[in-house]
């Protein structure tokens, strides 16, 4: 859910965006891959991510002009972590360290979104994290299928790995999911991860995405994805590409305080709602605009990132990646017709 950076990075080199004179470029961009170097849990090794990205704008600083004509105010990042530039994926911490000094002006790209938090850069464009494009599509069951579970959720209540005392964990959200519906017939819920993981959420109405360490997960892209309407449950998240994705159309937002409730609010939502939210979750440039596959496609992730990087602009000419001799361009034209300038 991290591999966001490698993808947009393959994306750039082959795209019509890309142009050869960094002095027409209005973007540049560097990729670091922090995330790529794992601990042995499997999580990002957040001690190392912000000396990754302090050596890389050094390296670009004293390599190239470009940086230190704005102090990286044309230059944009990708950074997947569960809380962005803040390098960490424990709230407190994350906030303790708060946005590394050196991004300040830059433009990031990231999973992470959440009003009035110190690690929301006020530039930054949310998008949504790496789903395995391929697995996903690959696992589609017939559209016609009967939803027959009318609330599902896999993954975990207490994370007692990193918070022993299970209170701090999504802000006790996920707790109180399961102390209050571990046996109520209508959610199907548990911390088995099971083969049909995929197709049982295609058999459902509704599908919790619970905040966990951060508000984002993957889960928010599975169900789009597959027609299950998302239960947002995660205070003043920023969901991404808010343009192309109506959010409060397709889903339903309960507050992380309300959680004791949500049998109760999910059964008064009437049918009718809930049959006009199925109908747009299947609109194909919804699915679409979640993933990021490859190739790239009209509509997908990659492409509401440079519209996102577009808008941000008065006079789009280019991007230029810093990698080798390699440059990337686009006009405004390109962000709606995806045809080269």
């Amino acid at each position: 859910m991290f591999a966001a950076e490698i993808f947009m990075h393959r994306f750039l080199l082959s795209s019509l965006v890309r142009t050869t004179n960094p002095d027409q470029a209005d973007w540049f961009y560097t990729p670091v891959y922090q995330t790529c170097d794992l601990a042995p849990n499997g999580l990002p090794m957040t001690i190392k991510s912000p000396r990754m990205m302090r050596s890389a704008i050094h390296f670009i600083s004293t390599t190239w002009p470009y940086w230190n004509r704005t102090q990286g105010a044309d230059h944009f990042f990708l950074v997947p972590h569960d809380f962005g530039a803040c390098f960490h994926y424990q709230e407190e911490r994350a906030i303790e360290r708060g946005i590394l000094p050196l991004l300040q002006r830059s433009t990031l790209v990231q999973t992470f979104g959440q009003r009035y938090h110190v690690c929301l850069n006020e530039g930054s464009i949310t998008i949504p994290p790496y789903a395995p494009p391929e697995r996903i599509m690959s696992q589609l069951i017939p559209p016609h299928t009967p939803r027959s579970i009318f609330v599902y959720f896999r993954g975990l209540f207490y994370d007692t790995d990193n918070d022993p005392e299970g209170g701090y964990y999504a802000r006790g959200a996920r707790a109180s999911i399961w102390e209050n519906f571990k046996n109520n017939p209508l959610f199907d819920i548990s911390t088995e991860h099971p083969t049909t993981y995929y197709q049982d959420m295609q058999r459902a109405v509704f599908c919790l995405c619970p905040l966990g360490w951060a508000p984002w997960s993957p889960r928010l892209v599975e169900a789009v994805v597959f027609g299950c309407i998302p239960v947002i449950i995660a205070d003043d998240i920023v969901l991404p590409f808010a343009d192309a994705i109506p959010w409060e159309e397709i889903g339903v937002f309960v507050a992380e305080k309300d959680v004791p409730y949500l049998d109760t609010l999910l059964t008064s939502i009437p049918v009718d709602i809930i049959l006009r939210k199925q109908r747009l979750l299947a609109n194909p440039s919804m699915k679409q605009a979640m993933l990021f596959p490859q190739p790239a496609q009209a509509g997908d992730a990659f492409h509401q990132i440079l519209n996102g990087l577009a808008r941000k602009l008065p006079h789009q000419k280019g991007v230029y990646l810093k990698h080798g001799e390699r440059v990337l361009n686009w006009t405004a034209g390109l962000a709606a017709d995806l045809k080269p300038w």
